[in-house]
């Protein structure tokens, strides 16, 4: 048989079929699973903020939001999180689809309007430094509480150039009571204007 794979090359470069055996799982990966499966379950129970709190009323409006929330809302945060992606870290919005928050008249203006633009938002027309822009603004009155509603406000009005004074969580649950059991977002600037 040897000799016929000598002269036969293409039986010269085979192998031997493999074997299969019981081969047992390395220990050391065993080890490594075990290690950080502890390391994964203590780091949840040492850092108890990480676990969403299940033990609230599960009613999705403002009471429940209100309970989760934490003490003091940071309005810089809040303002990364949910708005710099439409109008960008540095207030200036995208030409022709989102508007500016810098130097926004709406922003600068009226503190119950904006509170109101917030809670419902705005779907239709609305012009802003002399731009119109036609686009949706999501609303915040079921996601988010009336601190960090102030909060966020307050952050936009000292930020990108605005020197406008602070909202305050009162005056945006006076005006979340106001609006009532509306749901539908303002149908643009003009709907905003005409409220008293």
């Amino acid at each position: 048989m040897k000799s016929d794979r000598k002269q036969d090359p293409v039986r010269a470069r085979e192998h031997a079929e493999p074997v299969e055996r019981t081969n047992p799982v390395p220990w050391l990966l065993g080890l490594v699973a075990a290690s950080l499966t502890v390391w994964g379950v203590s780091y949840f129970l040492l850092n108890p903020g990480l676990v969403p709190d299940t033990s609230g009323a599960s009613g999705g409006g403002p009471a429940a939001v209100g309970a989760t929330a934490p003490a003091v809302a940071d309005g810089a945060q809040i303002f990364v999180s949910r708005c710099a992606s439409c109008h960008q870290a540095t207030g200036a919005g995208l030409p022709g689809v989102f508007p500016p928050l810098a130097g926004s008249e709406w922003v600068n203006g009226d503190a119950k309007t904006v509170a109101r633009i917030l809670l419902l938002g705005i779907n239709g027309k609305i012009s802003v430094a002399g731009a119109t822009f036609n686009s949706t603004m999501p609303a915040f009155a079921t996601t988010m509480s009336d601190e960090e509603i102030a909060a966020v406000a307050s952050h936009v009005r000292a930020s990108f150039g605005n020197k406008s004074p602070a909202l305050t969580a009162d005056l945006v649950k006076t005006e979340r009571t106001r609006l009532g059991a509306r749901a539908t977002p303002w149908a643009g600037g003009d709907e905003l204007k005409a409220q008293p």
